[in-house]
C-alpha cells in the first residue's frame, strides 16, 4: 500500500508538471465548455425536452473528459514511456507491475475527479447551469468513465507503435466519436448514416447514462443496456491490452 501511494503522488507530480498534459487532459474540456455556452444560450431541445444549453452542454463535455483523460490521456502516456524505455526500467525495480497500473489508474481518476468538479463549479457559477440531480449517481458515473476508457486507453496503447504518432492516433478516435455521441451538442438532426455510427460507439451510451444521473436525477444502473454496452467496450479494451500490451519499446 505504501509503494502505491508513492507512485500515485508521482504520478500527480509528473502531471501537474507537464504543461501539456495540463492543457490538453485537463484544460481543454473546461474551454470547449467555455466556448460552447458562450454560444449556446437559453434551452436546447432534446428529443421535443427542452433542456437548459448549460446543463446539457456540462453534462456533454463530463463524457468528453472522461474519454480525454482516461481514453486519451492514458494512450498518450503509456505509448510515451514506453518508447523511451520507461516502462522497461520499471521492470527492473521492486515497483511490482500490478502497483504501477494501480498507481496510474488512480491517478487518471483524480485528475478527471476534480476535472469534474471544476465543470461543476464553472457551469454553477459562470453559466448558472444546475448542480447534479443525483450526486452519488454522478461520482459513479465518474469511475464508471474512467474505468471503461482507461481500459480502452491501455488498448490503443497496445496498439499503437510510435510515440511520435499516439497524439494523432488518439484524436482521430477522439474527437470524432465525441461529435457523434453528442458531447458538443444536440444530434437530432445528423443523417441516418451518422447516428448508425454513434449507435455503436460507447462515449453515446455513457452519455446516456450521465444525462439520467445529472439532469434527472436516476440511478446510475436506470439503464442497463447503456451500462452494459460501457461495460463491454471497457472489457474490449482490457483484453486487447492483456493479450498484446507490452514493456518494451517497439520502434528500437
Amino acid at each position: 500500500m505504501t509503494l502505491l501511494f508513492h507512485q500515485l503522488a508521482y504520478e500527480q507530480r509528473i502531471f501537474w508538471r507537464s504543461r501539456e498534459a495540463a492543457v490538453f487532459i485537463f484544460i481543454f474540456p473546461l474551454l470547449l465548455y467555455v466556448l460552447l455556452g458562450s454560444v449556446y444560450s437559453d434551452e436546447i431541445e432534446i428529443d421535443g425536452v427542452a433542456v437548459p444549453a448549460a446543463d446539457l452542454l456540462l453534462a456533454g463535455l463530463f463524457g468528453y473528459g472522461a474519454a480525454n483523460t482516461a481514453f486519451g490521456g492514458l494512450a498518450i502516456i503509456l505509448v510515451g514511456r514506453r518508447e523511451t524505455g520507461v516502462l522497461k526500467r520499471l521492470r527492473s525495480t521492486p515497483l511490482p507491475p500490478a502497483t504501477y497500473i494501480a498507481a496510474v489508474l488512480s491517478s487518471t481518476l483524480l485528475i478527471f475527479a476534480l476535472q469534474a468538479l471544476a465543470l461543476v463549479l464553472l457551469g454553477r457559477f459562470v453559466f448558472d447551469a444546475s448542480t447534479p440531480a443525483n450526486w452519488l449517481g454522478f461520482a459513479g458515473a465518474a469511475v464508471l468513465g474512467v474505468v471503461c476508457f482507461a481500459g480502452l486507453g491501455v488498448g490503443a496503447a497496445s496498439l499503437i507503435r510510435s510515440a511520435e504518432g499516439v497524439s494523432a492516433v488518439v484524436n482521430v478516435v477522439l474527437l470524432p466519436m465525441a461529435f457523434l455521441s453528442g458531447s458538443f451538442g444536440p444530434t437530432d438532426d445528423y443523417p441516418g448514416f451518422l447516428d448508425a455510427i454513434a449507435a455503436v460507439l460507447p462515449l453515446t451510451y455513457f452519455l446516456d447514462i450521465v444525462d439520467g444521473v445529472y439532469l434527472e436525477g436516476e440511478s446510475l444502473f436506470a439503464d442497463p443496456k447503456a451500462l452494459g454496452i460501457v461495460l463491454a467496450w471497457g472489457a474490449v479494451g482490457l483484453v486487447i491490452a492483456l493479450t498484446r500490451f507490452s514493456w518494451m519499446p517497439r520502434e528500437r
